[in-house]
């Protein structure tokens, strides 16, 4: 904020016209103050309530000194370049007007231009200028503040509906609820070490960090980019099969658009900031923003309800705590596949949150989860909770095992019912994959509007849902999870149908390369991804390095295979070598990956072509 401040024997201004279009709304007249210290003010981005407080302390002290009371407060935007919004403006001279004591305030009209005449006093005080900054401890949003503040409650419920008090419960047969109880009421996010996953992503040049890049920004080698594409497609599918229009929306907004200033001050976030030709941008945290403004410029009918929007984000951003970020838990920007539906009333946002919550225990088991894997924390105000118990024990009795509650007595966020699967891993950290909520405000903070059945205009309620959670995340829990197959003493391994290489041919010489050829071209005809070492090494490395890279199937090829209708695979799964023919192998791999995306080889099908990753 910048203030030039004049002690005056008089001042007299008139409104002429609106400057912008928020200006206030006024009769313009003329008036004339004597004996009075004005205020010329321009608010700055940025400002806050910290800020105003700050500088009617100061204008305050500074009027004792000249023995005045009356003080005039003038909008003055010419002080700066860097403006607030005018409705952040506004409302920060409104608070600066609430905060005086002791004094005789009044404020010259916001948004017009005004005419004035000024007779300022000849000694030493009469005039000064002021800058004000918030402290940098101050520098963290309110409502970030506020969140870290907010009391929860903490229980394990029972399959049959029982709230325990998490100190009372029994985790004997539950070792991974207590973890994720213990993580999530210590709210310790930092890492002291990386997990194992961070290695297995560099192994398998799935991908890496990118010095060159911001922390938390990751490089996909083509490995991973096959496996996002195959993920990312399969559940845009599944969404799109329970009826999600997908569309897509831009990956930046204007913090000062009315809807997002709203947001802001009332729920925390850490976002990028932009600054491009005067307007004050943000990367987008989520796809709502644009959802949302859509979704507000359709006309809807009751008729229409529940409308079911999906945007896949690629990417979504936010500015994580540098000592979060680590590997693909948690990323700063992320691919997130994000599905709103607008719901008439709560009724049927009860009924479509139910087949969200089926739709989202398909998509996760199958991307390669399991139910076992996975530990469910669901999240309400109490008020919520008494009234809709049903709705929460139904989820609860669906998965068949005890889940962590948090629970409000207030709300504080937008939401009234939360819940997500979360994957526990072997560092004790906890991450959610799909999730889903029932929000109760950015109907009306967005002006989305329906016509009901009685042609009156109502705001829906939303559902917020990511039936996988952020696709990286994924990635990161299969592998976390294959660490754990090692440690356990079984093979790791994806599921089939996102494995880089499903089939990997090695011929014992290089008189049966081309047979190879053959087979790969048989085989990669029916969307199944194949390739052939043709390199000259050993049958044993070849065989010790297709086991390094979790391929599925290997098949080794010499004389005798060249001349036999049957040939002996390797299947890693079952541990054992199988005698099939390659049709009953094709089909055996279609039967398997039925339902799934296809995708072709995302590398040179000759291993002695492909460039070495160095990780």
């Amino acid at each position: 904020m910048r203030i030039l401040q004049l002690h005056c024997d008089s001042i007299e201004f008139t409104p002429v016209k609106k400057e912008i279009k928020s200006a206030e709304e006024i009769e313009p007249s003329s008036k004339k103050i004597d004996e009075v210290v004005v205020a010329f003010v321009a608010i700055e981005d940025g400002d806050n309530s910290v800020v105003a407080k700050k500088a009617m302390s100061e204008i305050t002290e500074s009027m004792k000194k000249v023995g005045c009371k009356k003080l005039l407060l003038y909008p003055y935007a010419h002080l700066s370049s860097k403006l607030a919004s005018p409705s952040t403006a506004l409302s920060i001279l409104k608070e600066m007007e609430s905060l005086a004591q002791d004094l005789e305030i009044s404020r010259a009209p916001f948004g017009w231009t005004k005419s004035y005449k000024i007779q300022v006093k000849g000694h030493p005080l009469a005039e000064n200028s002021k800058t004000i900054t918030a402290d940098d401890k101050d520098s963290t949003s309110d409502a970030v503040k506020a969140e870290s503040k907010i009391q929860s409650y903490w229980y394990i419920m029972s399959t049959d509906g029982k709230m325990n008090k998490v100190e009372e419960f029994n985790f004997a047969k539950h070792p991974s609820l207590e973890v994720l109880a213990k993580y999530e009421t210590a709210k310790k996010r930092s890492v002291d070490e990386p997990p194992p996953h961070v290695r297995l992503m560099k192994k398998m040049a799935i991908a890496d960090y990118e010095p060159a890049s911001d922390s938390g920004n990751m490089r996909f080698f083509p490995n991973g980019r096959l496996m996002k594409s195959l993920l990312e497609r399969y559940v845009t599918d599944k969404v799109m099969e329970y009826g999600g229009l997908e569309v897509e929306t831009p990956i930046m907004y204007d913090s000062h658009h009315p809807s997002m200033e709203s947001y802001f001050h009332r729920f925390p976030a850490r976002q990028y900031n932009i600054n491009s030709e005067g307007k004050q941008l943000f990367l987008r945290f989520a796809a709502c923003f644009g959802q949302f403004l859509m979704a507000k410029d359709f006309q809807l009918s009751y008729k229409n309800m529940p409308l079911k929007l999906y945007e896949l984000t690629r990417y979504s951003f936010r500015k994580e705590q540098s000592g979060e970020l680590v590997g693909l838990r948690r990323l700063r920007a992320f691919t997130m596949p994000d599905c709103h539906a607008m719901c008439k009333d709560m009724e049927q946002a009860k009924e479509e949150f139910r087949k969200r919550f089926d739709l989202s225990r398909e998509v996760i088991t199958g991307v390669g989860m399991e139910e076992a894997d996975l530990e469910m924390a669901i999240r309400f105000t109490e008020e919520f909770y008494n009234e809709n118990k049903s709705l929460i024990e139904e989820l609860v009795q669906k998965i068949g095992k005890p889940v962590l509650v948090e629970m409000w007595k207030e709300r504080f966020f937008y939401f009234v019912l939360k819940w997500e699967f979360n994957y526990v891993d072997s560092m004790g950290k906890a991450s959610a994959l799909s999730t889903d909520q029932i929000d109760v405000e950015n109907g009306k903070r967005y002006n989305i509007e329906f016509i009901d059945e009685n042609n009156k205009p109502l705001n829906p309620i939303i559902l917020h849902n990511s039936p996988s959670g952020a696709i990286e995340r994924v990635i990161y829990a299969l592998l976390e999870k294959a660490a754990k197959d090692t440690t356990e003493g079984r093979k790791p391994q994806f599921p089939l149908w996102l494995a880089p290489t499903q089939v990997r041919l090695i011929p014992v010489k290089p008189e049966f390369l081309n047979h190879c050829e053959k087979l790969a071209e048989k085989i990669s005809t029916n969307d199944i991804r194949v390739d052939v070492d043709d390199r000259n090494e050993s049958v044993g490395k070849s065989i010790r390095d297709a086991e390094t890279e979790w391929i599925r199937y290997i098949i080794v090829i010499g004389e005798k295979e060249v001349n036999a209708e049957k040939i002996g695979v390797r299947d890693r799964k079952s541990a054992e070598a199988k005698i099939l023919s390659v049709d009953e192998l094709i089909k055996s791999i279609k039967e398997e990956t039925l339902g799934k995306p296809v995708m072709r080889l995302n590398m040179n099908k000759h291993l002695s072509k492909r460039p070495q990753i160095m990780v």
